[in-house]
């Protein structure tokens, strides 16, 4: 795609958000649109499927803080329009002149740059295109974007880790051209027009201008018979199944980075990477902090009263807990190495929770019993404090 082509959209209006949006409107935003028109959700829906790749693309620009700041300040140098893209007044006619000829900009000598030099680095910034002593070069090669996906685990593959296959519909290069666009059997030709540089110099007045190629639209190259699959792009979208590796000790809405399995660069450059967002399901009897983990058993007061041995479970089976006669509701005890374990070879606890087991009825014999103990303690104060400061003492 060209700069003309690039800079002449709303990467905001793609997204639905306004110009000033943060970065977590943007990911939210994205994060919705792409659920939304996923290709795994819209089979065969060539719409949707468009739609998933123009908030691919304004995303992988947005989400970038040096890309959005480059784009931002060209759509401020170009004035964008507020129905999405850019101003460009056409070239020609009465004095007309094309905003067009600024893209990849080069002097006309070795010392005329003027005031225009500045919009050739802040666009060859944005496209990935830089200048030099030869002239700059529409096709360099570029990285290819990030990609994101989602995936859900059970609490109990959050601690101990997991592999899970991981099938993706995303940009990739394509299969059938190996990503020269051309179909099989031809290869690109040299552009004749540019000589392979993507870029054509022409005068205007006083001054020389270079702008984009308008034969190969700033590639370099021809493709006289596109690929069928990916329509001379050279990417398609096609699905795919990884292996990600879930480390224990995961937390929830936690990214793990694949690298290099994001979408795929152009010109022979690097793949981006694929991060993966995991979601722990919650479990029915633990919960965690940091590496512990967590659970309320309830005792009779009895228990407490005059300690006893109870058996807890743990993610890997039981253990014997001993309670010291007179424990107080509410007291924590810990049972120790039976937490999270992370390959640094840190290791949390299990931390047990005792709570009071108050029962909703009393039968006749069990009521008899507490109105004994009840009278037998008649000269036990439980709350001294309170009693205190309630008598004024």
């Amino acid at each position: 795609m060209s700069a003309r082509e690039w800079i002449g959209k709303d990467f905001y209006r793609e997204l639905g958000v306004s110009s000033d949006a943060t970065a977590d409107e943007i990911k939210k935003a994205y994060r919705k649109l792409a659920k939304e028109n996923h290709p795994d959700a819209n089979a065969g829906n060539a719409q949707a499927e468009q739609k998933f790749k123009s908030v691919s693309e304004a995303y992988g620009v947005l989400s970038d803080a040096s890309k959005r700041k480059e784009y931002d300040e060209a759509r401020r140098l170009f004035g964008g329009s507020g129905g999405g893209g850019f101003n460009f007044p056409t070239g020609g006619g009465s004095g007309g002149f094309d905003m067009g000829d600024i893209f990849g900009q080069a002097g006309a000598g070795a010392g005329q740059q003027g005031g225009m030099g500045g919009l050739g680095d802040i666009l060859g910034g944005l496209f990935g295109r830089g200048r030099s002593s030869a002239g700059a070069t529409a096709n360099r090669p570029q990285r290819g974007a990030d990609v994101e996906t989602d995936v859900r685990i059970d609490f109990a593959e959050a601690v101990k880790g997991a592999t899970l296959p991981l099938r993706l519909s995303s940009p990739a290069t394509c299969s059938t051209c190996g990503g020269n666009g051309a179909k099989p059997g031809t290869s690109p030709r040299t552009c004749p027009t540019c000589s392979g540089s993507g870029l054509v110099s022409r005068s205007q007045g006083a001054f020389a201008f270079s702008e984009p190629c308008r034969d190969c639209r700033g590639r370099g190259q021809i493709i006289d018979d596109p690929c069928p699959e990916c329509g001379g792009e050279g990417i398609s979208t096609r699905t795919r199944t990884l292996t990600v590796r879930i480390p224990p000790g995961v937390d929830d809405d936690q990214r793990i980075r694949l690298a290099g399995q994001g979408e795929p660069g152009r010109g022979g450059a690097q793949a981006g990477d694929l991060y993966v967002r995991v979601h722990v399901a919650p479990h029915a009897l633990f919960g965690r902090k940091a590496l512990d983990l967590t659970i309320a058993v309830p005792v009779d007061f009895t228990e407490l009263t005059l300690g006893t041995t109870i058996t807890v479970p743990t993610l890997e089976g039981k253990v014997s807990l001993k309670v010291p006669p007179g424990t107080a509701s509410g007291r924590v005890l810990r049972v120790r190495g039976k937490g999270i374990a992370k390959r640094d070879g840190s290791q949390g606890d299990l931390l047990v929770t005792l709570q009071a087991a108050i029962p909703a009825k009393l039968d006749d014999k069990a009521r008899e019993a507490l109105q004994s103990y009840a009278e037998a303690m008649a000269g036990h104060d439980p709350r001294p404090e309170i009693t205190e400061l309630l008598e004024g003492r």
